[in-house]
């Protein structure tokens, strides 16, 4: 079993567990695929371990320590960020202690592995005067300006997250009365959005700039560099 390379079990992971049968969201899927680019990359030039040659011995309690100290040190990431890696490698032992009982004991030393406390900070807000402000900034005489004041007023009025606005495509989008906007979201929950008339009108006039009210556009990103 020590013998076994990887990469067997990190294709199947990721092409088949996590999409069929765990039926994680397709941003997720990209996050645990990151997760791997990055371990792929500390065994390659910390361990000197080219990623054909990675064995399931190598994946261990003590290589996985490694591997989250350097993502602090040597890529400077925050306590967050280190954690999120690590819940990545916690699901990733767990999937591995169903499919090779075998592997058990040392699964469950990764799992040990505890996550770090993390300092909250206070959270801010912004008051109406400075939002207004910072929704005004966009020329929207220009395109781009449109494209910004469109984006950021979108952020602004329906409260969704940066990564649910990047996934907005214009059949999401509905501008007859009642103007709404339908939203996925972690787990691809999908939440429907009424919006305010003026931004109704910014929108529909953003879309026309960028010719997005075509039909053969329905599936392609609202936002684009």
């Amino acid at each position: 079993m020590k013998f076994i390379n990887l990469s067997i079990y990190i294709s199947d992971y990721l092409s088949r567990y996590l999409p069929g049968i765990a039926g994680l969201s397709t941003n997720t899927i990209f996050s645990y695929r990151d997760m791997f680019r990055l371990l792929l990359n500390f065994y390659e030039c910390e361990l000197s371990i080219s990623p054909e040659k990675i064995l399931i011995d190598h994946f261990n309690q003590n290589n996985i320590t490694a591997f989250l100290k350097w993502l602090e040190t040597n890529r400077n990431n925050s306590i967050s960020t280190r954690n999120i890696r690590l819940a990545s490698i916690h699901s990733f032992c767990r999937y591995l202690m169903k499919k090779e009982p075998s592997l058990m004991e040392e699964m469950r030393q990764i799992l040990d592995i505890p996550y770090k406390k993390t300092k909250k900070g206070t959270i801010e807000y912004i008051n109406q005067d400075t939002m207004r402000f910072l929704l005004s900034l966009p020329d929207i005489r220009s395109k781009a300006g449109l494209r910004d004041a469109t984006l950021l007023s979108l952020l602004y009025d329906t409260g969704c997250r940066v990564q649910e606005l990047c996934d907005l495509r214009p059949i999401d989008i509905r501008l007859n009365t009642p103007a709404t906007v339908k939203i996925t979201g972690k787990g691809n929950k999908i939440r429907v959005v009424p919006i305010l008339p003026s931004m109704s009108k910014l929108l529909g006039d953003y879309m026309e700039s960028y010719s997005l009210n075509k039909d053969n556009l329905n599936f392609s990103p609202l936002f684009q560099n």
